[in-house]
């Protein structure tokens, strides 16, 4: 089974900041991790090939700097790294981000599965896994607790709801998005850490993956932010006294002059 994994590095949420001039986050001197709900998909994605045979590739789209993420990838279980990287993809937002991984996946030879993390820690969309799968013609299943079985060409997987787990099968290739219920995601070994020193990292540019320029990066992007802005802290507060029902009032005429 040929296994893809799409991982990101993202800035470490204890450190975001907003750049003031730019209105994007600021990368500079904040420590970059991968992203933690793909840590969950990596894990899943290793077990599955521990269990039922087969590869696992790391891809990532980004910055010559996301190498160390693949690397951490490869020390945790998995056997090849791709990294997307090119002037081309900046600005992507999720449209433009699933056509440069379709692109990139099918150069490489397609799936039989795609797992990614339910979402990013820094753009919170949950866009990309569904996009992708829409993009390769797949099947998606998203919110996965729990792989059930992977037999006779189909994967049963649970989904979590608000209420309890759906139980749902399909076809192969297919892709999931995972929740952090899935798995306890392992160390890296020594040997693992050792592998991931020696293994070759695969570059693909804008050419290498045949992409067409237009639909790359912040051209291909039909959304844009426009303004970023932290939210000012307000310590306003009232007590609202009395019964209940005075209570209630009151409170009902305080949102009425708000609205």
């Amino acid at each position: 089974m040929k296994i893809f994994v799409c991982v990101k590095q993202v800035p470490d949420a204890k450190d975001v900041r907003l750049d003031p001039k730019t209105n994007t986050l600021a990368r500079e001197g904040v420590e970059s991790i991968m992203n933690p709900y793909d840590r969950h998909a990596l894990e899943e994605a290793v077990r599955l090939k521990e269990a039922h045979g087969g590869t696992v590739t790391v891809l990532s789209m980004g910055p010559p700097q996301a190498e160390a993420t693949l690397r951490e990838a490869v020390s945790c279980g998995a056997d090849e790294m791709v990294l997307a990287s090119d002037r081309a993809f900046a600005g992507a937002d999720t449209w433009a981000t699933t056509y440069t991984l379709s692109m990139a996946i099918r150069k490489l030879g397609g799936a039989d599965l795609i797992l990614c993390g339910k979402q990013a820690i820094d753009g919170d969309t949950a866009q990309v896994g569904p996009g992708l799968a829409e993009r390769m013609n797949m099947p998606c299943i998203t919110y996965v607790r729990k792989v059930v079985a992977v037999a006779d060409g189909a994967i049963r997987v649970e989904r979590m709801m608000d209420d309890g787990y759906d139980l749902v099968e399909a076809e192969l290739p297919a892709l999931l998005t995972v929740v952090k219920e899935i798995n306890e995601p392992r160390i890296p070994s020594l040997k693992g850490k050792m592998k991931a020193k020696k293994q070759q990292l695969v570059m693909l540019s804008a050419a290498d993956i045949e992409a067409d320029p237009d639909q790359l990066g912040l051209k291909g992007s039909p959304t844009q932010v426009v303004r970023v802005f932290a939210p000012e802290m307000r310590g306003e507060r009232a007590m609202i006294e009395g019964t209940v029902d005075e209570q209630v009032a009151a409170l009902a005429a305080r949102l009425e002059a708000i609205l």
